[in-house]
């Protein structure tokens, strides 16, 4: 009798929220499932919003493993409150 083998795990997606520091000093708050290559698209000048902003760089992410709980984060940190919040806990540490 042959036995069951165990399933095989699911593979894991992760989103991302991300912060930038672009070349005027700006930050850019976005959120992704492929952190590498969306950090690649900005660095190429790909991504409308900071095109003109290179050379951007990775200060902070946060990775989920909910779609809806990663952008509701991504917006919460746009927002007033979310700002002031990375100011204070995210980015306080920045080099």
């Amino acid at each position: 009798m042959l036995e069951n083998p165990e399933p095989a795990p699911e593979e894991s997606t992760y989103y991302y929220v991300y912060i930038l520091r672009c070349s005027d000093k700006s930050t850019y708050t976005g959120c992704t499932s492929n952190l590498k290559e969306r950090l690649n698209r900005h660095q190429k000048g790909y991504v409308e919003s900071t095109k003109v902003l290179t050379p951007v760089k990775l200060i902070w992410s946060c990775a989920f493993t909910e779609q809806s709980r990663a952008f509701a984060f991504e917006k919460y940190l746009k927002s007033g409150s979310g700002r002031a919040f990375a100011k204070k806990h995210l980015l306080s540490a920045e080099v």
